[in-house]
C-alpha cells in the first residue's frame, strides 16, 4: 500500500507537540488513526478536532512504559480498522539536568520512556506486522544522538539508544517491513523545559522561543516516510532549524 490515504497509523505521545501535529497532518491526508497518550483530556481534544474535520481517529490512554498499554493500542487498531500499517513511537520526556544534581528519577523516566517504551512498541506491533507481511515503524529520535551537549547527556544517551535500536530493527526487518528513524532538532513543544533542573529548563525554554521550529515540520517528515511506495524505505531523516549548530 503506497501513500497515506487509508493507512492505519498508531501514534504514541499523541496528545500534544509532534504527536498531535503528526496526527493532524496524517488525518488531512486520509489516514485512519489510533492515538495514544497518558493525558486523556488532551488526547480527547485531538481526537475530537480530527473527527469534527471529517477525519478518522480513536484515542487510547497509553503509558508507553507499560507493555499492556502498547498491546491495547495495537489491539484497538485491529478491532476498529482490521489492521495496523504504521506505528509512530513518539512519546518522550526531556528532563535534562547536570549530573551533579543526581536527579535519578528523571534519568529513570527518560530510560523508561525512550528505551523501554520503544521496545514495548516493537513488542506489540512486530507480531502484527509479521502476520500481515507488511508494516512500518517510525521512531522519533533526536539530534542529541549526533551532538552531545551539557546538560543533556542522559537524554542524549537514551536517544542514541533509539537510533541504535532502530537501525538494528531495520537490519532484521526483512523485505516486508519498513523502519524509519526521524531525528528532530530543536522543536517548539510544551515538553521543552518540563522536568529536570530549573536552571536547565529555563535555558531550554529561552532557546526554544528563539530558534525552535514548529512540530508541523516533523509531521511533514514523518508523512514523507510513510507515503513512499512499497519497497522503498526511508531509513533516516534529520530535521533541524537552520540556526541550530
Amino acid at each position: 500500500m503506497s501513500g497515506i490515504e487509508g493507512k492505519v497509523v498508531a501514534i504514541t505521545g499523541a496528545s500534544s507537540g509532534i504527536g498531535a501535529a503528526t496526527a493532524t497532518h496524517l488525518a488531512e491526508r486520509g489516514a485512519r488513526l489510533v492515538l495514544g497518550a497518558r493525558r486523556e483530556d488532551r488526547l480527547n481534544e485531538v481526537v475530537d478536532r480530527i473527527t469534527e474535520q471529517g477525519g478518522s481517529a480513536v484515542g487510547v490512554v497509553v503509558d508507553v512504559t507499560r507493555r499492556d498499554d502498547l498491546k491495547r493500542l495495537t489491539d484497538t487498531a485491529l478491532d476498529h480498522f482490521g489492521r495496523l500499517d504504521v506505528l509512530v513511537s513518539n512519546a518522550g520526556t526531556m528532563a535534562i539536568s547536570p549530573f551533579d544534581e543526581l536527579r535519578q528519577d528523571d534519568w529513570d523516566a527518560m530510560v523508561a520512556t525512550h528505551i523501554t517504551g520503544l521496545l514495548n512498541g516493537i513488542g506489540a506491533a512486530l507480531p502484527v506486522f509479521r502476520r500481515q507481511r507488511s508494516g512500518q515503524f517510525v521512531n522519533v529520535g533526536s539530534t542529541a544522538a549526533y551532538v552531545v551537549k551539557p546538560p543533556q547527556a542522559v537524554y542524549a544517551a537514551t536517544k542514541t539508544a533509539v537510533k541504535v535500536l532502530t537501525e538494528g530493527l531495520r537490519q532484521e526487518s526483512g523485505p516486508d517491513l519498513r523502519v524509519t528513524l526521524v531525528s528532530p532538532g530543536f522543536t517548539h513543544t510544551e515538553g521543552v523545559g518540563k522536568g529536570g533542573s530549573p536552571e536547565a529548563a529555563a535555558a531550554a525554554v529561552r532557546q526554544r522561543d528563539e530558534i525552535a521550529m514548529p512540530p508541523s515540520a516533523i509531521a511533514s517528515a514523518i508523512g514523507y516516510a510513510i507515503e513512499q511506495p512499497d519497497g522503498v524505505d526511508v531509513s533516516e531523516i534529520v530535521v533541524r532549524p537552520t540556526v541550530q549548530a
